[in-house]
């Protein structure tokens, strides 16, 4: 598909209107979480993920290499999830944390059947 600067949401399914509440969710909870330490490396990792997330989003609108996205947004997210609990060990049990973990395992879940809907 080519880029364009207007939305193609004809095409989406209930599926990927949850996978996109569940990318803004975590997005706004990178960002939150990233603000309060933004003097932080981590605080500045944070919020880049955040702006990821809702790029994503905003790309997949524009129905923009929807496929791509879904392969890379499984292991970005996978990673996230990782790391959280290497980061936070043994202090996991954090509500926003954990929280944030069941959308990010929910979203991986979504992209993982939008891919191979498309494969």
């Amino acid at each position: 598909m080519s880029f364009t600067s207007s939305f193609e949401t004809a095409s989406l399914t209930r599926l990927h209107w949850v996978g996109i509440v569940l990318a803004v969710i975590t997005g706004v909870v990178h960002l939150v979480f990233g603000a309060l330490a933004i003097d932080t490396l981590q605080g500045v990792s944070f919020v880049l993920a955040g702006v990821a997330f809702f790029v994503a989003v905003l790309l997949l609108l524009l129905d923009y290499r929807r496929r791509l996205l879904y392969l890379v947004g499984i292991p970005f997210t996978g990673v996230q999830v990782v790391l959280y609990f290497y980061l936070n060990w043994p202090n996991v049990l954090s509500p926003g944390g954990i929280g944030d973990k069941v959308v990010q395992v929910a979203l991986i879940a979504i992209l993982v059947v939008l891919y191979r809907r498309e494969t």
